[in-house]
């Protein structure tokens, strides 16, 4: 430690280091106590060296932090606490200072564990949770922009803030964006269409065309079924499904009913034999050469990767190619999303749905909002009840917000086969529709997307894929996350995407990106080109949705995707 450092800033208190040192076992101590229960069957320890080092490193920045207060140069680079309200009050600012600094030194705690990675990843977890929770910025009492509102508004930012509260408790849950703005069918999920099948599972929607041309071979999407399928149609500027129309493919989407009572029983089974394969059943009918391509994104890809097997179990072959958004087949590495899955917890899923029942789509929306508390939870507590304001119209929110259940059983089955056993990707070792399923055997042209910094399915899991399937294959990393990384039209010239032209996958994907291309914008024009190599001849635009056996029965986007849970 430097001498500068082992007085006080202004030289008058030799004793500066010593508190220093005693606030850092106050939250040496803070921490273990927070972090006991949760490493309760195998004790927790530390790395010496890295305690001490962290120890060191929480003194001098401190140190420093009340320098650079008693110079009124104090800087927080966090949006939290950037306003001109934390700067004109340099008590709040320092606490805000003292907080971040707390909150990182918690953080380093955790790295300094000498504990197994399973157990770990669950600590960091919590602490990250207690972290975004105890930000100052969450209190009226010690959010000083909210008071500041308060008092120039004489209360009326109060007033609005209790009159969101009460709004958000009667709807169920925090809102994101002014719902009020956005309704399916008028100005999110607009692509022209018509409903041409639907049973107890989903409906399928066909699109009208929008060129002179469209390839023989239907474009077959299967969405997520614990969202709702128009993430792939916001609004006409920013719909996946709109684009792909535009590039002259006849394309449909499985839109998922949002399951009540009557489908609590529904399996793993029933959503692959009677949803994803009958949806491919029906898109073949209606292809001119007998064949089509397909596209699953997140649980979709993994579902359309389930039901190809079972197919190639079969003897059957309906697909010319798939195109794998966001999925996860294998599930070795299912990043942050680990920390929920163990043994006891899938037992107790189990036991919950071994009658029957539904898994409420609030749980699942409120499980993945707190994988990332500060963009997704407590900006909306402050913003909607400390400053009574009303969220921005954002049509990506506003589809987040409209959950899904899901039937428990399914939810039992993927969790066990998935995420806790990662059996998807083992010849054998799962049945499904009452075939023995080999991925391996599923030998079709892959196109396979991963995006850089998605949370829910890690990059390197999707590259993973690369490894399971036998068939020409390739890969495209873009940036951004789970979701504005997949829905990244050209026209907004935004971020960037990796390609690789050899044909070589190597086993990891930092080996991949060795030799790997970064092209500024969207992915969107490389896939398409990709597709149109396996979409077929260019012929005459279908007069009407469906045929003869599957006509028209509504207009998109149909009634399934309107239920609310």
């Amino acid at each position: 430690m430097s001498e500068s450092n082992q007085s006080s800033p202004t030289g008058a208190n030799p004793d500066f280091s010593g508190l220093l040192s005693q606030a850092f076992e106050s939250t040496l101590a803070q921490f273990k106590g927070f972090s006991a229960p949760l490493g309760a069957q195998v004790g927790l320890a530390f790395d010496a060296a890295k305690l001490e080092s962290i120890q060191q490193e929480f003194v001098a920045q401190a140190s420093e932090l009340w320098n650079q207060s008693l110079n009124a140069n104090l800087k927080i680079k966090d949006r939290r606490f950037s306003g001109e309200a934390w700067s004109a009050q340099p008590a709040s600012q320092f606490g805000a200072a003292l907080y971040m600094l707390s909150s990182r030194t918690l953080l380093n705690l955790t790295d300094a564990l000498e504990i197994d990675h399973k157990t770990k990843s669950r600590i960091k977890f919590a602490v990250e949770q207690f972290v975004a929770a105890s930000a100052p910025s969450n209190f009226l009492a010690t959010n000083v922009e909210a008071i500041d509102l308060a008092v120039k508004t004489q209360g009326a930012s109060l007033s609005h803030g209790l009159e969101n509260l009460v709004h958000d408790l009667r709807q169920g849950h925090v809102s994101m964006t002014d719902e009020s703005l956005f309704e399916v069918g008028k100005n999110v999920a607009t692509t022209q269409g018509q409903v041409i099948f639907e049973n107890d599972y989903f409906q399928l929607i066909e699109y009208s065309p929008l060129t002179p041309k469209v390839f023989e071979k239907p474009l077959l999407l299967v969405p997520p079924c614990i969202n709702k399928f128009y993430i792939l149609d916001l609004q006409p500027e920013n719909s996946f499904i709109r684009y792909a129309v535009s590039q002259g493919h006849r394309t449909l989407v499985v839109s998922w009913n949002n399951p009540g009572e009557s489908m609590a029983q529904a399996t793993w089974d029933d959503y692959i034999e009677h949803a994803v394969i009958k949806a491919i059943e029906v898109a073949t009918q209606l292809s001119g050469s007998g064949k089509i391509n397909t596209l699953g994104f997140c649980v979709g890809g993994t579902m359309l990767s389930c039901a190809l097997a079972v197919l190639a179990a079969r003897g059957e072959s309906p697909a010319s190619s798939a195109t794998l958004l966001t999925t996860l087949v294998d599930f070795g590495n299912t990043g942050i999303l680990d920390v929920f899955i163990d043994e006891q917890m899938v037992q107790l899923r189990e036991m919950q749905f071994a009658n029957g029942g539904l898994l409420p789509g609030r749980d699942l929306a409120q499980t993945f909002s707190f994988l990332r508390p500060n963009e997704l939870v407590w900006n909306y507590v402050v913003g909607n009840y400390l400053k009574g304001q009303t969220p921005p119209a954002f049509d990506l929110l506003y589809w987040n917000s409209d959950a899904t259940n899901l039937p428990g059983p399914l939810y039992a089955w993927y969790l066990r086969n998935t995420y806790l056993e990662n059996r998807l990707i083992k010849p054998g070792a799962v049945t499904v529709c009452g075939e023995s399923i080999d991925m391996g055997q599923v030998k079709l042209p892959i196109y396979i997307y991963g995006s850089q910094e998605d949370h829910i399915v890690p990059v390197d899991s999707a590259y993973a894929s690369t490894q399971i399937f036998k068939g020409p294959k390739t890969f495209v990393m873009g940036a951004s996350g789970h979701i504005a990384g997949v829905i990244n039209p050209p026209q907004a010239k935004k971020r960037s995407h990796w390609v690789n032209t050899k044909r070589a996958f190597p086993a990891k994907l930092h080996s991949w990106l060795d030799s790997a291309q970064e092209i500024p914008g969207s992915w969107w024009p490389n896939w398409a080109q990709w597709l149109s190599t396996h979409a077929g001849a260019s012929v005459a635009p279908p007069k009407r949705a469906g045929n003869t056996q599957f006509k028209p029965i509504e207009s998109a986007p149909g009634r399934y995707v309107a239920v609310k849970v």
